[in-house]
């Protein structure tokens, strides 16, 4: 199993998203980020499983909520390294900042 390394940044967009959505419905953002850390260890059982979408950055969808985990894996660290957390109506653009 890989490691995962959760950026600062990223870990920034799980807490506003979870935020935003406690202030929606009363412990969304828990499950948010449940999902979240559930898509996470899937990355780290199979991280050869989700798609390359950019110059070797993957891109897991979240299955429940509009979002995707941008990672990068370091396999001779075996680590999964992740970048961003982004809603899926967002520039995919944006990550390359980071």
């Amino acid at each position: 199993m890989y490691k995962a390394i959760i950026l600062p940044l990223a870990q920034l967009d799980i807490k506003t998203a979870a935020h935003w959505y406690n202030k929606q419905q009363k412990g969304l953002g828990k499950r948010f980020s449940s999902q979240i850390r559930e898509k996470v260890r899937f990355t780290q059982l199979h991280p050869n499983a989700v798609f390359t979408r950019y110059d070797g950055v993957k891109t897991a969808v979240v299955d429940v909520f509009p979002f995707m985990i941008h990672f990068t894996v370091d396999k001779p660290n075996k680590l999964i390294i992740v970048s961003a957390v982004f809603h899926t109506s967002l520039n995919p653009e944006k990550w390359k900042k980071r």
